[in-house]
């Protein structure tokens, strides 16, 4: 009953930190290494089960689209050149999940991104990746959308991913405060978005994972502009902590938060560093490099 099927995704952000590479590019589909950011994001969720995405789009995000559509001229070049490992590629890539694209008119806010998607998720449990977080799991270890799924099928209620951050760095995120369980797991009192260090009920950040029930919608219908003049989806996860109830998990998985331009950089480098066909004369290089600096 409580397995997640669906997953919404924002992607309508003007990736302005980008610019102007994101002028007719959408911030997610920026490369990383070969792939675009939102490969690894959808990637986690399929391999957390999940069926259908949400892509809560703006306007110029078409590439999103029509990458994980039909490309016939790319297929038939790949297959005329005898290509058949970056054909299998794109075909998986293609049919690995059913995309369902909303607009989003206005960018008013993550909460609002969020409450886009009620048409499409009804009352449905549901999941929410932020497009520009990658989170990396080792091959066999559970993503942080499993993580979060197995803690949401254990106790029926909206499940979020909390990190440890330095207090300096609280005022980047959405904070908690929040009581530890005897069975590892946060139970969620309040949440804050983007307090100050002498504020901040404690250091333990959203980093853009969460697993809802519908009734975030309830909240969501009736919130008004918070912080920046958006509305903010922390103000309605405060209301679901205490009244459905929400917990929260730290997670075992490498983050890259890809929307940073310092982030995007060693997200590349790192990946790249995984690859085996890379890896190795990536790092000789990198070695190189230190030694030519000091």
């Amino acid at each position: 009953m409580n397995k997640v099927k669906k997953a919404l995704i924002p992607a309508a952000g003007l990736g302005t930190r980008f610019l102007p590479a994101t002028k007719t590019i959408p911030k997610e589909m920026l490369p990383v290494v070969d792939q675009p950011i939102l490969l690894y994001v959808v990637e986690e969720a399929v391999r957390a089960g999940v069926e259908d995405i949400i892509l809560i789009a703006g306007r110029g995000k078409h590439a999103i689209e029509d990458f994980f559509d039909r490309s016939y001229e790319v297929e038939d070049q790949l297959l005329k050149a005898g290509r058949e490992d970056l054909l299998s590629r794109i075909q998986k890539i293609r049919d690995m999940v059913n995309i369902i694209s909303v607009r989003q008119k206005e960018a008013l806010g993550l909460g609002h991104a969020v409450f886009c998607g009620q048409p499409i998720i009804g009352k449905e449990n549901f999941a929410v990746l932020l497009g520009d977080e990658i989170m990396h799991s080792e091959p066999g270890e559970p993503t942080v959308t499993e993580q979060l799924s197995k803690i949401f099928i254990e106790t029926g209620v909206s499940t979020v991913a909390v990190m440890e951050v330095a207090a300096e760095d609280v005022e980047k995120y959405g904070v908690i405060s929040a009581e530890k369980t005897p069975e590892g797991y946060f139970r969620v009192r309040d949440v804050v978005e983007k307090p100050t260090p002498d504020t901040a009920p404690s250091r333990l950040a959203l980093p853009g994972r969460y697993i809802f029930t519908h009734h975030i919608f309830d909240y969501l219908q009736n919130a008004k502009p918070g912080k920046n003049n958006e509305i903010q989806l922390t103000d309605s996860m405060r209301g679901l902590a205490q009244n459905q109830g929400l917990v929260a998990t730290l997670f075992q998985a490498k983050r890259f938060d890809a929307g940073d331009k310092l982030g995007y950089l060693i997200a590349n480098i790192e990946l790249a560093l995984m690859r085996q066909d890379l890896g190795p004369q990536l790092r000789q290089y990198l070695r190189g490099l230190i030694d030519d600096l000091s």
